[in-house]
């Protein structure tokens, strides 16, 4: 099994450099420190790092996450999946989802993708389920900060002007738990889960010293009001998690918070600002409905779609499938949670 170690899989990605930060040595660290087990995989000149999580009898289920089609040569193609069916089968994976790192231009194009490349009479089935989120907006940060600034909503650029003018400041910080409880905070009145304080600490003390990752707070008079943690690789920059009080909302902290972590990805390079995240509906549907839906993630494309970006859509996660009876009772569940 041509399984790599940790320093095999960081020399791989240093001729990768615009690999996703989901493909990381340090995403799988802390995953493996919260319930995954990791595992690193390079034949010929393609990789991909694999995330296992265990189920009772001795299952599991595999993830690859935001894999490129940079990290997976043609010529290796077949190969490559043939070795990752081994290693899923081993441990007694129902699935193995992979989701791709490409964006679709178009609801039904297909484009042949090394991905695509399966071993004979095992090809990948389109999922129903993404585990990151397939629609989102990103913004082009190769212009000059007038031009980025000029693309946004009217009402956008003037709430940064007008954080800047009452007195909000943004600065990098690190605590994290105050973050966790804006996180909280933010959670419960958009309804999105939050994960543990020791996940962010981890997740810090892993990205930041690898100049992966900033966490920035906007403030007011010294008192934090929002924070956010940007992630950076390569030429792309992710904004993940962020949060805010419930204090001094008038003074538009989150608006220059986005801006200054726009700014800080610019500094490192990055010509793309990913907000991570906004309803799976196309361009028309958003415009439409986003000035009266509160309900999932429309108040969050309410607020990201006054920054001029791209509205965009990830590739389907496809599934493969190593015991197709327990992989329908997994559907089945796996609606059921996302109709609860």
């Amino acid at each position: 099994m041509p399984e790599v170690s940790l320093a095999q899989w960081n020399e791989f990605l240093r001729k990768h450099a615009h690999a996703h930060f989901l493909q990381t040595g340090e995403w799988g660290e802390l995953k493996s420190r919260f319930g995954w087990e990791t595992s690193k995989l390079i034949v010929g000149g393609s990789g991909a790092q694999i995330l296992f999580r265990r189920l009772p009898l001795g299952l599991s289920v595999g993830y690859l996450a935001k894999v490129a089609d940079e990290q997976i040569r043609i010529s290796d193609a077949e190969q490559f999946w043939s070795e990752v069916d081994a290693l899923c089968m081993n441990r007694h994976a129902i699935l193995c989802k992979f989701e791709p790192d490409i964006w679709v231009s178009g609801e039904t194009r297909a484009v042949r993708r090394p991905f695509e490349v399966v071993p004979s009479g095992r090809a990948a089935v389109p999922s129903p389920h993404n585990v990151q989120p397939r629609r989102t907006i990103t913004v082009d940060l190769r212009q000059t900060e007038e031009i980025i600034l000029a693309r946004m909503k009217q009402k956008c650029r003037y709430n940064i002007r007008l954080a800047e003018k009452k007195g909000v400041i943004v600065r990098a910080w690190a605590d994290i738990a105050t973050f966790h409880k804006m996180l909280t905070t933010t959670g419960k009145r958009d309804r999105f889960a939050v994960h543990s304080p020791a996940y962010y600490q981890r997740t810090y003390e892993l990205f930041r010293p690898a100049g992966m990752c900033e966490l920035l707070a906007a403030e007011y008079n010294g008192h934090p009001l929002a924070a956010l943690m940007v992630f950076a690789r390569g030429r792309r920059a992710w904004y993940v998690y962020g949060g805010s009080t419930d204090e001094e909302r008038e003074r538009m902290p989150n608006y220059l918070l986005q801006w200054e972590a726009m700014r800080w990805a610019r500094s490192r390079g990055c010509e793309e600002y990913d907000l991570w995240g906004v309803p799976d509906e196309d361009q028309h549907t958003l415009e439409a409905g986003f000035a009266e839906r509160n309900d999932g993630l429309w108040g969050v494309y309410r607020f990201k779609r006054g920054f001029g970006g791209e509205l965009r859509r990830a590739a389907q996660a496809r599934d493969r499938v190593y015991k197709p009876l327990l992989y329908r009772a997994y559907l089945v569940r796996a609606s059921a949670r996302d109709a609860g």
